[in-house]
C-alpha cells in the first residue's frame, strides 16, 4: 500500500514536471498513425504507447544503459527548462525503484506511466465514451455534457478534445484522459 501512494506521489510529480511535454513533442515528430492505417483512432495501441514510452525512456536515459539515475533525470529535465535538484531526482528514483539499485529501469518507469488501478477515473472515462468505446469523440462528450446541463456547440467540443489530444487524432483515448485528469 505504501508502494502504490509512492507511485501515486512520483507519477504526479513526473506528470507535474512537464512529462506531456516529452510525450508531445515525440507525438509531434513522429508518423504515429497513417490515412491508411486500418486501425480507427480508438482501437487500443497499448503496443504502440508502449513503444513510445520506451521512446521516451530513451530521453531520460543519457547514457543509454537502460536505466535512469539521479543526474540523467535531473539532465532531462533541465533540457526541458525544468528544474530539479539531485535530492528530488533521487527521491523520485528511489519512490519508483524496485529492484533496490537506485535507478529507474524501463519496468519501473512503465509502472509510473502505466494509468491502471484507479476504478473512479475509468468509470468516469466510460461515461464520456459514449459514441466509441476506447476514446471520447467530440460528439460523445457534446452528448455526456448536454446530458449534465453545460450546453456545448460541436466546434466547441472539438477545441476542449485538442487541448489534451496528445496524439493529434481527434478523439482522448484513456491515457490522455488520464494525463488529463492528473
Amino acid at each position: 500500500m505504501a508502494n502504490d501512494r509512492r507511485v501515486s506521489k512520483s507519477s504526479k510529480w513526473f506528470s507535474n514536471k512537464g512529462l506531456r511535454i516529452s510525450l508531445r513533442r515525440h507525438r509531434s515528430n513522429s508518423s504515429s498513425s497513417s490515412p491508411d492505417s486500418p486501425m480507427s483512432p480508438c482501437t487500443p495501441k497499448k503496443l504502440a504507447k508502449e513503444d513510445e514510452l520506451k521512446e521516451v525512456f530513451r530521453h531520460f536515459d543519457g547514457d543509454g544503459d537502460g536505466k535512469v539515475s539521479a543526474l540523467e533525470l535531473r539532465a532531462y529535465f533541465g533540457s526541458i527548462g525544468e528544474y530539479m535538484s539531485y535530492e528530488e531526482a533521487q527521491g523520485a528514483i528511489d519512490d519508483l525503484d524496485t529492484d533496490g539499485d537506485s535507478l529507474l529501469d524501463f519496468q519501473d518507469f512503465l509502472k509510473m506511466m502505466q494509468p491502471e488501478g484507479d476504478e473512479d477515473l475509468k468509470k468516469a472515462f466510460e461515461m464520456f465514451e459514449l459514441e466509441t468505446k476506447g476514446c471520447i469523440t467530440p460528439k460523445g462528450l457534446q452528448r455526456m455534457l448536454n446530458r449534465l446541463g453545460d450546453s456545448k456547440s460541436y466546434d466547441e467540443c472539438v477545441a476542449m478534445i485538442q487541448v489534451f489530444d496528445i496524439d493529434g487524432n481527434g478523439v482522448i483515448d484513456y491515457h490522455e484522459f488520464y494525463q488529463m485528469m492528473a
